[in-house]
């Protein structure tokens, strides 16, 4: 599967963003999906999974009440919606796809692909 993310961009504290990820090669409901993000200087650090149905989400602390990962199955795309943005938001946000397991991990070493990345700067 190939997964190309998009929706990044330059916003002020408080905006909002939606980002996506559009898998192609291969049913993305093969798939466990992820977000996670990497700031300048820092590890690649889990963000929210979602399970192959999209019935189940799992989200690291920061995300939850801002962060929404969801995802359509019949249009192939993965999605987080992001609210009240923070500075310490800044960092590149990366899609994963897991197809070996059969739920959700916060562990980056279970995703088998990765799309390239999208930039999300947020400053005022």
């Amino acid at each position: 599967v190939q997964l190309q993310a998009s929706g990044g961009g330059l916003v002020q504290p408080g905006e909002s963003l939606r980002l996506s990820c559009a898998a192609s090669g291969r049913s993305l409901g093969t798939y466990v999906m992820a977000w996670f993000r990497q700031a300048p200087g820092k590890e690649r650090e889990f963000v929210a999974a979602i399970t192959r149905s999209g019935s189940n989400t799992l989200y690291t602390d920061f995300a939850k009440g801002r962060f929404t990962i969801s995802r359509e199955n019949a249009k192939n795309t993965l999605y987080l919606q992001m609210n009240n943005l923070k500075p310490a938001d800044t960092a590149v946000y990366y899609c994963a796809a897991d197809e070996r397991s059969g739920y959700y991990s916060s562990d980056i070493n279970r995703y088998d692909y990765w799309g390239q990345g999208t930039q999300v700067t947020v400053s005022s």
